[in-house]
């Protein structure tokens, strides 16, 4: 969970997070259906009905984001991948996804989850708006109007066919299982969603000077962040791929340096570091392992104190640090650097260390294999 975020609870042991950015959009929409869409319909109701209508709404229009995300991570989570979160931020909702897809069947159907859920979503929505009795429940029955005609804008917006909307995705798994090839299929989609997103830039420039500010100013941004999200896709998926197939005990170093927990930061570095080995282990007399040096640490700390300080306060405690089983994946090495924010990180079987896999050894890895 990053800083900027808070979590709700989980469902299906998926973190459901919201982003303060989140609070923004949720406000907007509020506001559009309590000051404009509901006193259009129902211009006898008073600000109180409008408002508790707006709120009403928008809660459960982001409840159908949710569901959406939900959709692909539960279909994710049946096919072995493991799902961490999802958040729900200014544009909408993001599953944390752990790896991608080793299949393009695969692939398909995780994204073609998200829209079928808003699709069903919309339809029920609608058939309780055809139902409902009128005038008794006319404003549920609008409410429910507005949400399925919502959720099938969503999917069909999803459904464009570009990096990293779900069309995206769909296209990316056909492209991929017609010519055997994820790397060309994620370019292709990639440049796609880059097509798409700078369209909706210009569409929105145009609305902008043609008197639809608020709707041209919002395409835009919405265009940006397609394009960046496009770019930023497409990494990723290509940085996984790369890693696919590979294991954390290809990678680890077996041959790490154990340095005395009592010496100070100047011997440790003149004794040990400066012979350029990368995996440092601080253990106690009785070779108890207390922890590995944190070299971020190091280099921010004044040279003066060097003298000091010892190896224990510049190392992270073992207990802070999670560990891989050396059958892990680098994929997994990689989300786990991200979220432990180290620079090493201890291998382990059986609760017993065998070897340390640092992040820059792991970006060797990616330079060489580029």
């Amino acid at each position: 969970m990053s800083k900027g975020s808070f979590s709700i609870g989980k469902l299906s042991g998926i973190s459901i997070n919201i982003d303060y950015s989140w609070f923004f959009i949720f406000l907007l929409v509020t506001w559009s259906l309590a000051g404009s869409y509901f006193p259009s319909v129902f211009p006898e109701w008073s600000l109180v009905q409008s408002i508790s209508a707006g709120l009403i709404t928008s809660l459960l229009f982001f409840a159908s984001v949710l569901a959406h995300e939900l959709g692909h991570s539960i279909t994710a989570q049946r096919h072995g991948i493991p799902v961490k979160s999802i958040a729900l931020f200014i544009f909408g909702g993001l599953a944390s996804i752990s790896r991608e897809p080793e299949s393009s069947g695969v692939e398909f159907k995780i994204a073609i989850a998200g829209p079928l859920t808003s699709i069903a979503l919309g339809i029920i929505f609608w058939v309780l708006y055809f139902f409902l009795p009128t005038p008794r429940f006319e404003g549920v029955a609008e409410i429910a109007f507005w949400l399925g005609l919502t959720n099938v804008v969503l999917a069909v917006f999803n459904l464009l066919p570009g990096f990293p909307l779900d069309g995206g995705r769909v296209l990316r798994a056909i492209i991929w299982k017609v010519g055997k090839n994820p790397q060309k299929a994620t370019k292709w989609v990639s440049r796609i969603g880059k097509i798409i997103a700078y369209l909706m830039i210009a569409v929105g420039i145009v609305l902008f000077f043609t008197g639809y500010t608020l709707n041209g100013l919002w395409l835009a941004f919405i265009g940006w962040f397609l394009s960046s999200a496009a770019s930023g896709s497409s990494r990723q998926v290509s940085l996984q791929q790369k890693l696919q197939g590979y294991s954390v005990a290809e990678l680890m170093n077996t041959n790490y340096v154990k340095i005395p927990a009592h010496i100070s930061i100047e011997e440790m570095y003149n004794e040990y570091i400066r012979n350029n080995k990368k995996s440092y282990l601080v253990v106690t007399s009785g070779s108890e392992t207390l922890g590995l040096v944190n070299m971020n640490l190091l280099r921010n700390l004044d040279k003066k104190q060097w003298n000091f300080k010892t190896a224990t306060e510049v190392m992270t405690p073992i207990s802070q640090l999670r560990h891989l089983p050396p059958e892990a994946g680098l994929i997994a090495a990689l989300q786990l650097f991200r979220e432990e924010k180290a620079d090493q990180l201890p291998v382990a079987r059986d609760g017993e260390i065998i070897g340390l896999i640092s992040y820059d050894d792991l970006v060797d890895f990616l330079n060489r294999n580029a």
